[in-house]
């Protein structure tokens, strides 16, 4: 059987994260990624990816704008998280915890800074 691709692990039942968080954070890896590749890289449909953007968008966790035909995704690191639990935190922690760093504010990022 040295011939055979290696069998992929199960998908697990259940995760730390959302799908929300999933798609929050390759979105910070990646302010230009198109859906298909977030769909991608977060293991859902595009069309979930889309919904779930409209729901960060408005929530005020990202803003998106059009670049000609693309469109780009601006983070708002300082929003605080929904969970009354976590309400006192900010998102920038967790973005930061998986990416090593927190993503501009939109303000910051349109100045260059």
């Amino acid at each position: 059987m040295s011939g055979d691709a290696p069998q992929l692990p199960a998908r697990p039942g259940w995760t730390f994260l959302t799908h929300h968080g999933h798609v929050l954070l390759a979105v910070a890896a990646d302010p230009e990624a198109k859906v298909t590749e977030l769909a991608a890289t977060v293991g859902i449909t595009p069309r979930s990816v889309l919904q779930i953007l409209k729901d960060l968008e408005d929530g005020g966790y990202l803003h998106r704008r059009r670049d000609g035909r693309r469109t780009r995704y601006a983070i708002e690191p300082h929003q605080h998280f929904r969970h009354p639990a976590d309400a006192h935190r900010e998102i920038d922690g967790l973005i930061s915890l998986f990416t090593g760093s927190a993503p501009p504010a939109e303000e910051d990022a349109a100045q260059g800074t």
